[in-house]
C-alpha cells in the first residue's frame, strides 16, 4: 500500500495539521516507510504466541471492583446551583 499526495494532504487536513506544499513528498515518503513495516509485522508468524504486558513474566495488577460512593459526595455536587441528599437539582423541561 502507497499514500500519493492527495491522500497526505487528506490526512492533513482531517488532522488539522497545517502542511506546506513542499512539506508534501517529504510526508508521502514517511508515511509510506510507515505502512511498509505495518506491512513486513504482518508478515511474522505469531501463531502460539500470547499476547504480554512485559518482557518478564508477570501477572497485572488487579484491583477489587467494589461499588461504592467514592467518598467525595460533597465535592462532586459542590459547584451546583441546587442540589438535595447528594443529587443534582433541575428544573422540570417536561409536563
Amino acid at each position: 500500500m502507497s499514500v500519493d499526495a492527495a491522500t497526505v494532504r487528506r490526512i492533513a487536513h482531517l488532522a488539522r495539521i497545517a502542511v506546506a506544499e513542499q512539506e508534501v513528498p517529504h510526508l508521502q515518503g514517511e508515511l509510506n516507510a510507515m505502512l511498509a513495516f505495518v506491512e513486513q509485522l504482518s508478515e511474522v508468524n505469531v501463531d502460539g504466541v500470547e499476547p504480554m504486558t512485559s518482557v518478564t513474566p508477570m501477572e497485572m495488577k488487579k484491583r477489587h471492583d467494589v461499588v461504592d460512593d467514592g467518598e467525595i459526595a460533597d465535592e462532586v455536587v459542590a459547584n451546583a446551583p441546587e442540589t438535595q441528599d447528594h443529587f443534582f437539582l433541575v428544573p422540570k423541561v417536561v409536563e
